[in-house]
């Protein structure tokens, strides 16, 4: 089935991260215009060149999610280069090694690990912030401009803990679980002005945010990794590029113009299986 996303516009804020980077160079190929946001100019810069030399149109933006008067100088940029904006995808996100606990389970005993009580609460707070406020700001800032836009979207970026927290990460288990509310709330909030708002909650993914927990420092899997396959009845992790077609879907208004308010999993079966 042929696309209809060929000259619209889309913003993709963490876009020179390992998901935003793949679904910039996605939704390029098939003639989107792209503005990619990033913290850090060089990575957005290095794939905007990217889709550039391949033939597609990408500009590359400086942008801290968190930052307001960022957001709206990178509003502004898009605008003026763009003139609009179609489509927002909220891939920026991340964990923070100090909101993290080093065991699943607390023991009293639990002396110079690393638990829930010990946490620096600016560091369970920078977790929150980054995955939900970054994404509420970019949505406050662009969605104006989407108002009456055919075929106007959002896609947030939500996670399997968002459902059933993971154990060790309760500040971005709470973020996400925050995304899927809010989308949903958007969802309504947006429904008379033609914007449609959704999430995608991907399975495992091996990304420098969890590499950490997955994987150890001579690259072997973790016990954590382990349990993962274990639970994953496709019995693997999944690859980015697998979340490209569901992307592609919900942007596009042919294929899912009367879906709203939903957050879809992409998980190798992990939401379906109970472990037994």
């Amino acid at each position: 089935m042929k696309t209809n996303l060929k000259d619209k516009i889309a913003v993709i804020t963490g876009g020179g991260g390992v998901i935003g980077s793949v679904f910039s160079k996605a939704l390029a190929v098939e003639g989107v215009k792209v503005a990619i946001l990033n913290r850090t100019l060089e990575k957005a810069q290095k794939v905007a060149d990217e889709i550039n030399k391949d033939g597609g149109t990408a500009i590359a933006i400086k942008c801290d999610v968190l930052n307001e008067r960022e957001v709206i100088d990178a509003k502004d940029k898009v605008l003026e280069i763009y003139k609009g904006c179609d489509i927002l995808i909220n891939c920026a996100g991340g964990n923070n090694p100090k909101a993290i606990t080093s065991k699943e389970f607390f023991e009293i005993s639990d002396i110079g690990k690393t638990t829930f009580f010990d946490f620096d609460m600016k560091d369970f707070e920078s977790v929150l912030n980054l995955n939900f406020m970054g994404t509420v700001i970019p949505i406050k800032i662009f969605t104006k401009e989407m108002a009456n836009r055919k075929g106007a979207t959002i896609v947030n970026i939500s996670s399997m803990s968002a459902y059933v927290p993971m154990t060790k990460v309760p500040a971005y288990s709470a973020a996400k679980a925050a995304i899927n509310n809010f989308t949903q709330w958007l969802a309504v909030y947006l429904a008379n002005v033609g914007i449609r708002v959704n999430a995608m909650a991907p399975g495992f993914l091996l990304t420098e945010q969890n590499r950490d927990l997955l994987t150890n420092k001579d690259g072997t899997p973790t016990e954590r990794l382990k349990k993962v396959i274990a639970n994953t009845p496709m019995r693997r992790l999944g690859d980015p590029q697998e979340l490209v077609g569901t992307l592609i879907w919900l942007c596009d208004e042919n294929l899912s113009g009367f879906v709203t308010g939903i957050t879809v999993p992409v998980d190798g079966g992990f939401m379906a299986y109970s472990g037994v």
